[in-house]
């Protein structure tokens, strides 16, 4: 059987002061999950835990120095895998040295459907 797409949710999230990818990673991961529910999944009796496949791409100015693990650490359900690609926003205060970072995340769920 394939994988196929069957949820796809987006969220943005930021860090304001800090300059922590990683933080703006993950609250942009939460932003997205509060944008959905697996009712579907409930109705047709499908496990989350071995059945739900989530694959979650955060968009950042530096994808190195985002925490995957943590990221995969962060969502409650599903076989997950995390990626970190080069997108997102990084907007500096050059008079106070300071880095806003505003990621953006797409959370994908797939399942083995015929």
């Amino acid at each position: 059987m394939a994988r196929k797409r069957v949820i796809l949710e987006l969220g943005t999230g930021n860090d304001l002061h800090g300059g922590d990818y990683t933080k703006a990673a993950l609250r942009a991961v939460q932003d997205a999950l509060h944008h959905s529910s697996l009712m579907m999944l409930r109705s047709l009796g499908i496990d989350s835990k071995t059945q739900m496949f989530v694959e979650v791409t955060i968009g950042v100015q530096q994808p190195d120095r985002v925490d995957t693990e943590a990221v995969k650490a962060s969502l409650p359900h599903g076989i997950v895998t995390v990626k970190a690609v080069k997108g997102g926003l990084d907007v500096i205060d050059p008079d106070r040295g300071d880095n806003a970072v505003i990621a953006s995340a797409a959370v994908a769920v797939r399942l083995e459907l015929p």
